[in-house]
């Protein structure tokens, strides 16, 4: 899709995908970073949540509200439904507080009531922790989960031999929608010549830890 191309070349200019040496949260040493925080002006964060509206198009998934887990998924939200409103799709969306607020209009949500089929927007899956704790405050207000977005697919495998987002997708019955996948990344870097440097060793580390059951 061009819009995973144009997402990733966007990324590697505003320096959020990284190349070099850092370890993840699963401890492995991986030869990128993605860091979806350093989308951090209006033109890139714009163009980022325009993707997002894309994939969501483009993915067939029948919802009715967004939900964007804090803290990064709060502005991703926001920003997501405004693009969506402009492509003719308005759309409510919520997010929800780390802590309760216990004065004022009180509570753990901000925005709209989660009602119907609630599509997540995050950044990543690593662990799936966060996609556990949105599906539990989902399902607490009596809603539904239709699915979840999020920025890059790593596909590498989380906790057994399939992938962090097979893993949820497992779990939850329900689609899992990348803007762009490692397959997209590597593509990317076998024909962008100031970066092809990389191509080997990103392509070493997805035939260690990699998997192929999230292509799509």
């Amino acid at each position: 899709m061009t819009f995973s191309r144009d997402f990733i070349e966007l990324s590697c200019r505003k320096g959020v995908l990284r190349f070099g040496t850092f370890v993840t949260k699963a401890g492995r040493v991986s030869p990128y970073f993605f860091n979806a925080g350093l989308f951090d002006d209006g033109g890139s964060f714009n163009d980022l949540c325009g993707f997002y509206a894309q994939a969501i198009l483009g993915s067939g998934i029948a919802f009715d509200m967004l939900f964007g887990p804090a803290y990064k998924g709060i502005p991703l939200v926001a920003g997501t439904a405004m693009r969506l409103s402009g492509k003719g799709m308005n759309v409510p969306f919520a997010f929800n507080r780390k802590e309760a607020k216990d004065h004022g209009e009180g509570g753990m949500l901000i925005g709209a009531p989660l009602n119907g089929r609630v599509l997540v927007l995050d950044d990543v899956i690593s662990a799936g922790t966060s996609a556990r704790e949105s599906v539990g405050i989902i399902r607490a207000h009596g809603a539904e989960l239709a699915g979840l977005v999020i920025a890059l697919d790593r596909m590498e495998r989380g906790q057994g031999e399939v992938s962090a987002v097979r893993e949820v997708e497992d779990a939850y019955g329900v689609p899992v929608v990348p803007v762009a996948t490692l397959t997209d990344l590597v593509a990317y870097l076998a024909d962008t010549p100031e970066l092809e440097a990389n191509f080997a060793a990103v392509q070493a580390y997805r035939d260690v830890y990699g998997t192929h059951d999230a292509i799509r």
